[in-house]
């Protein structure tokens, strides 16, 4: 889903056998801030299913939303931007 420089999707996904699986992914959108800077906004989300999903759906979801933090903070980081949490 790539609409440059505006917008893009990052996804990934994984496959555990009896596990299940767990798909997900960050719609990132990206507006102009003056000539100088640009702002930085993403939602993240995640699916998942098979015995993870029984047991821990909830706790997959939050914590691909925290790694998905850790990631963009990271990369505000890098660039030497602040990025505040959604």
């Amino acid at each position: 889903n790539l609409n440059p420089p505006h917008s893009y999707t990052i996804q990934g996904e994984g496959k555990g056998g009896i596990a299940g699986f767990a798909k997900g992914g960050a719609d990132v959108t990206l507006t102009a801030d003056g000539p100088e800077a640009t702002i930085l906004r993403y939602a993240a989300k995640a699916d998942v299913g098979g015995k993870i999903a029984q047991l821990g759906s909830r706790l997959i979801e939050s914590t691909s939303k925290k790694l998905a933090g850790q990631f963009f903070s990271s990369f505000g980081e890098k660039v030497g931007a602040v990025i505040p949490p959604p």
